[in-house]
């Protein structure tokens, strides 16, 4: 088995809300872009237990690159108890509270990818409002409540470099199928004439950025 399938195959089998195809779709978009601009800066906003962590770090080891990946790690709105997506297996006994760090990190360290995924832990605005590295890749896939997509939207897309990749997971057009705060600024992206649309597999959606 091949470095990249070994990888392919632990994402798979990794905790996660993202179905098959559209990972494989995120490594693929992912990889085509690492061949051609080698040793590039990659973030990622929402790791959760660090499925799509792998989808992009075999991309990103393949091309040198380096992948941030954050997340506050307590966990989105829709995985608090009480609600449909919440796992007890995930709280942690010293709080009380959510907490899939350890989780992610063992993936990582299980998939040998730890000098090329590179953990945040923190609010995705505040690390924003310090993070100064311009980004050749971008993925967004936190919280689903309007002001936390907004503040994804508004505060990392600007540090997209020209002619790099900005991927938005879980854009629902119908409501039937899923919040509207990701496909709200997936067509906020693409009517700023900043972003134009390259491809879509299932709800994720894949941008790149245009010169200035």
């Amino acid at each position: 088995m091949s470095r990249v399938d070994e990888l392919l195959t632990l994402a798979e089998a990794t905790p996660g809300f993202m179905p098959r195809d559209e990972g494989l779709a995120l490594y693929e978009h992912a990889r085509a872009h690492g061949d051609r601009v080698t040793g590039g800066t990659w973030l990622e906003i929402g790791a959760w237990c660090g499925k799509s962590a792998l989808y992009l770090g075999a991309a990103a080891e393949a091309s040198a690159s380096v992948l941030y990946s954050l997340d506050h790690h307590r966990g989105s709105e829709e995985n608090q108890p009480g609600w449909e997506h919440f796992d007890a297996t995930l709280v942690d006994p010293f709080d009380g509270r959510l907490n899939t760090l350890p989780s992610w990190q063992r993936t990582i360290a299980r998939a040998a990818l730890e000098s090329t995924v590179i953990g945040l832990v923190g609010p995705s605005a505040v690390v924003a409002r310090h993070f100064s590295q311009p980004l050749d890749l971008l993925f967004i896939d936190g919280g689903h409540g309007a002001r936390v997509a907004w503040d994804d939207y508004e505060l990392w897309t600007p540090k997209v470099v020209p002619g790099g990749r900005l991927l938005i997971h879980d854009v629902f057009p119908d409501p039937a199928d899923g919040g509207r705060p990701p496909y709200e600024i997936y067509c906020a992206a693409v009517a700023s004439g900043r972003f134009a649309p390259l491809a879509a597999r299932g709800s994720l959606r894949v941008l790149e950025r245009r010169a200035s």
